[in-house]
């Protein structure tokens, strides 16, 4: 499987490349919150080109993957978007993919660099059944306009660019991600992971963008974990949104420890973090469930205040009104 190449829309007006794993596509176009702005108003598109890009065809392909994901697969129609996650024996989540099906075959895209693991994985299971799996991410790139993901044959980017306009970079994207308190792979969450933690149950208050682990569907591989942790509503860890003092003009990098004000041992660490059009600096932290959700934290010398996200008591994975 060969790398992504970098995206076409680089050569864009503005267009300045992102870094580490997000390396390939715009991290913004030379305006950083307008852009943010035209996406909350439901203009343009963000290039997510860099993204892996896999195919799931044959008959069996739906109850098949209903079978060993965390999704109810069957019967689902086609054009319907939905998130799938695949857990580890004792729960823990292995690898996330959201995508639709044609009618004739499941295309998902992934975190960059993840669909080799993911289709290793999913070529051990297929056992007798008539499926196909296939990495289309040299053929297919991901683009996403307010509130859908579009798949785009990669040939077509620039066109389809043209057509979407105006273009809003990463960052942009990532900030308004990160506001709605939804986990991205790799970076929010660890080896040590369940949905549980990270608000990635389908129950009531759950955020709109919630519903990976569909909990009205037969067995899969960690369900045992999941159904426990949520009948006794308290999961170990939990997500939480942090806003940071905008006085320091720095972001934590992905990992760095989340510490108690005033010094004692790490409560956490961060994920993602981004600057927010209207919030400032803010950044998602899994934390220890028995850390008080009033309590101030500390991040890389950052003072940061806590807003929930998941309920560390009754394990309801909701976004509080303001």
């Amino acid at each position: 499987m060969t790398a992504t190449p970098a995206s076409p829309l680089l050569s864009l007006p503005g267009a300045v490349g992102g870094d580490g794993i997000d390396a390939g596509v715009a991290a913004h176009y030379g305006s950083l919150f307008g852009e943010q702005y035209a996406l909350v108003s439901g203009e343009g598109f963000v290039d997510l080109s860099h993204r892996d890009v896999l195919r799931v065809a044959g008959p069996d392909r739906l109850s098949w993957l209903h079978s060993l994901t965390t999704q109810f697969f069957e019967g689902l129609e086609p054009g319907r978007w939905i998130t799938a996650l695949i857990l580890s024996p004792q729960g823990h989540v292995e690898h996330a993919f959201t995508g639709v099906d044609d009618g004739e075959a499941f295309t998902a895209h992934t975190e960059p660099g993840r669909a080799a693991a993911l289709i290793g994985f999913l070529e051990r299971m297929k056992f007798m059944m008539r499926v196909e799996i296939t990495d289309v991410t040299a053929d297919l790139a991901v683009a996403w306009r307010p509130t859908r993901y579009d798949l785009v044959p990669r040939d077509q980017l620039t066109a389809y660019a043209e057509a979407a306009g105006p273009a809003a970079g990463l960052w942009a994207f990532e900030a308004l991600r990160i506001e709605r308190g939804e986990p991205r792979l790799g970076l929010d969450t660890d080896d040590r992971t369940i949905p549980n933690e990270v608000g990635w149950l389908a129950i009531d208050q759950a955020p709109a963008w919630a519903g990976a682990v569909h909990m009205d569907k037969g067995c899969y591989r960690g369900q045992e974990t999941v159904a426990r942790v949520h009948n006794l509503g308290r999961p170990p860890r939990r997500l939480t949104l942090l806003h940071l003092d905008g006085s320091e003009n720095r972001l934590p990098a992905p990992g760095t420890e989340v510490l108690p004000d005033g010094g004692g041992r790490a409560v956490g660490f961060v994920g993602s973090s981004a600057r927010h059009h209207e919030l400032g600096p803010i950044a998602l932290a899994v934390l220890k469930r028995n850390t008080d959700v009033a309590a101030p934290l500390v991040v890389d010398g950052i003072p940061a205040a806590q807003e929930v996200l998941v309920d560390p008591e009754v394990g309801l994975h909701f976004r509080p009104q303001r």
